[in-house]
């Protein structure tokens, strides 16, 4: 992780799909991250680069981390090429570091998340797609940060 003597390096998180991604924003001081949005893809998972873009200016990141998808088994699924892909895209357009992560159980994770949260009160209105997809980015961009850091794991 790009980080200087102290100092909090932000990090943008992407979970890639081929009809949305979703996005979170997370530090190096609090090892946490919170889902921003989740930006639709369009035909042929065309990325909407000026959404993208306008939350990379937003946020200013030290460096961006891209959910890779993998099978369970470890084996590439249909998506892991294109997400690698966007990733070196993100990172040609930004001039930043991309931090390529194995995305298995993200997304299980953050619909766990989001029901919990609905279950219990915390959340009034419905899960949706697009909830889960920006959740997701925000579970793995945690789950790097932790990794990263040099706190133990609690």
């Amino acid at each position: 992780m790009p980080e200087s003597l102290g100092q909090t390096v932000v990090a943008l998180g992407f979970d890639f799909g081929q009809k949305r991604i979703g996005i979170a924003s997370g530090d190096s001081l609090t090892l946490g991250a919170r889902p921003i949005r989740t930006v639709p893809c369009h035909s042929n998972a065309a990325v909407d680069w000026s959404a993208i873009d306008r939350c990379v200016r937003e946020w200013d990141p030290a460096v961006f981390v891209v959910g890779v998808p993998y099978n369970m088994d470890g084996t590439p699924t249909a998506l892991t090429e294109a997400a690698a892909a966007f990733g070196a895209e993100l990172s040609a357009r930004h001039g930043r570091p991309v931090e390529l992560v194995d995305e298995r159980l993200s997304s299980r994770e953050a619909e766990d998340q989001l029901r919990h949260r609905r279950a219990t009160g915390e959340r009034k209105r419905r899960v949706e797609r697009g909830d889960i997809d920006a959740v997701a980015a925000a579970v793995l961009l945690e789950q790097w940060l932790r990794e990263r850091s040099r706190l133990p794991r609690i």
